[in-house]
């Protein structure tokens, strides 16, 4: 008699608890001001003049804000990754507010340098890098639909999020040229 009161017991908050839970508020209703502000700081920066918008060549609606920091004359002719090489990449990330949120700065690697296949990262990573030669250095605004969406990757990575990244590309891995 107690096991079958207990077990109802049991199976009574189970229900509530999920019912609970599915009632409550949305991600998109909890972050609504969050991705609001996103929206807003992103459509200042891409009327801004300050930087050029980049579309992906697999899907028109996907794009990145790019903003380079050398003399792209310079690097014109240096290789340029395709999205299935790996490459090696220096780079700081940070919210659209300025916090930061990762950085190859702070990896155990001596030479701070982050070491990953191009189509293994987030849409914008790849809109990005296939873009650049090798030497060019770049802050780029990835739009939340192009990073991560609506997920949430950390305390400091909010769903919605906009990625600002400051990066350069050191080099393609394994490259040899014929």
């Amino acid at each position: 008699m107690i096991n079958k009161f207990l077990f109802s017991l049991i199976l009574a908050l189970t229900a509530i608890t999920t019912l609970n839970s599915c009632l409550g508020k949305s991600v998109e209703d909890e972050y609504k001001d969050w991705r609001q502000s996103n929206e807003e700081w992103y459509q200042r920066q891409a009327s801004s003049g300050l930087y050029t918008q980049l579309i992906a060549p697999w899907d028109p609606s996907a794009q990145v804000l790019i903003r380079w920091h050398n003399d792209t004359m310079l690097t014109r002719n240096n290789l340029k990754p395709l999205i299935t090489s790996t490459c090696d990449v220096k780079y700081k990330l940070s919210r659209y507010d300025g916090v930061p949120v990762d950085s190859s700065y702070t990896s155990s690697s001596s030479d701070s340098i982050y070491r990953t296949r191009v189509n293994a990262n987030v849409e914008g990573w790849m809109i990005a890098i296939t873009r650049m030669h090798v030497g060019d250095s770049c802050t780029v605004i990835i739009p939340y639909p192009q990073g991560y969406g609506s997920s949430k990757k950390s305390d400091e990575l909010l769903p919605y999020s906009n990625l600002v990244f400051d990066m350069k590309l050191v080099d393609i891995y394994k490259y040899k040229a014929n």
